[in-house]
């Protein structure tokens, strides 16, 4: 852990337009740092104006230097605000995370006290990313996650929920819908041999999507591997029972690797955190566990 850290400036970004509380957790974020502090940073309450508005907010607040980046958000909020922070180049950026989604998979699993208290001590820590590189050479993308990159079922489910309505019942219905028409998805590995999957999640943290228990929790977001949940294409009722299995008693362990390679045979879409992207057909797709890449607080 390092020594206790001071800032120059606080951005808080958070989405205006949020179905949950984040405008008022936002504000509250900023009266008790303003209370909390004993020095006297530049706080800033940024509001976001459109999607991807957080990846350019925490770029340039990172650019301005020793500054703290926090994200009052969900997993997908968050993932466009560590985005920007590894953009921006610093090497003494910090970020943190107040929950105001739907899941939060990410605070409420590496989180350690309250974040206005932490900020105040000023306690600083490392965690692993998860980098992904779609494509290779001058064309290739690549791009940050902080929990998880998920193929198959969870971008499909997450594309669907975001057509939908909000509220549980909503989404289970939704849930439901997607998965009775959903179809397995097939990748050519590094030896040449294709496989089906139902699905597949690299992840950082051991639990995702509020309910699921991916991993056993002896893996640490910060030993410098991330673990493979592969749902092989099966039976849906099998799929079903799987999923269930996830979110009563968990998974158990998994494999854990520093990377994960593949190639796509079809167009694909893929989940960061919440945030769901695309890879082209016949393109190379490459997971590597990032150690201790990103700082936080909280």
């Amino acid at each position: 852990m390092d020594s206790a850290r001071t800032f120059d400036s606080v951005s808080i970004i958070f989405n205006p337009n949020s179905t949950g509380d984040a405008p008022r957790l936002a504000k509250d974020l900023h009266d008790d740092l303003a209370r909390l502090l004993s020095y006297s940073p530049k706080i800033t309450l940024q509001p976001t104006e459109r999607a991807g508005h957080a990846v350019e907010l925490a770029r340039e607040a990172a650019r301005r230097g020793n500054a703290l980046v926090v994200s009052v958000s969900g997993d997908g909020g968050y993932n466009e605000v560590v985005n920007g922070v590894m953009q921006s180049g610093s090497s003494d950026a910090v970020c943190a995370v107040m929950a105001a989604g739907n899941a939060n998979d990410h605070r409420r699993t590496t989180g350690t006290k309250p974040l206005p208290e932490a900020i105040a001590e000023g306690a600083v820590r490392r965690l692993d990313l998860l980098k992904i590189t779609i494509g290779e050479g001058a064309d290739a993308e690549t791009n940050y996650a902080h929990s998880y990159i998920g193929f198959g079922l969870t971008p499909v489910v997450a594309i669907d929920l975001e057509k939908g309505s909000k509220g549980a019942l909503k989404e289970m219905v939704t849930v439901v819908r997607t998965f009775a028409k959903f179809k397995p998805f097939e990748i050519r590995q590094t030896d040449g041999v294709h496989r089906r999957f139902d699905s597949l999640v690299l992840a950082n943290i051991p639990e995702m999507a509020k309910y699921a228990t991916l991993s056993e929790a002896e893996d640490h977001p910060s030993d410098g591997q991330f673990e493979v949940v592969v749902f092989p294409h099966m039976a849906k009722w099998k799929v079903l029972l799987t999923a269930l299995r996830a979110a009563s008693k968990g998974l158990g362990k998994q494999p854990s690797v520093s990377s994960y390679e593949f190639t796509t045979v079809k167009p694909m879409p893929y989940q960061l955190d919440g945030e769901v992207k695309s890879a082209p057909a016949e393109t190379k797709v490459l997971v590597e566990a990032a150690p201790r890449a990103l700082a936080v607080l909280g």
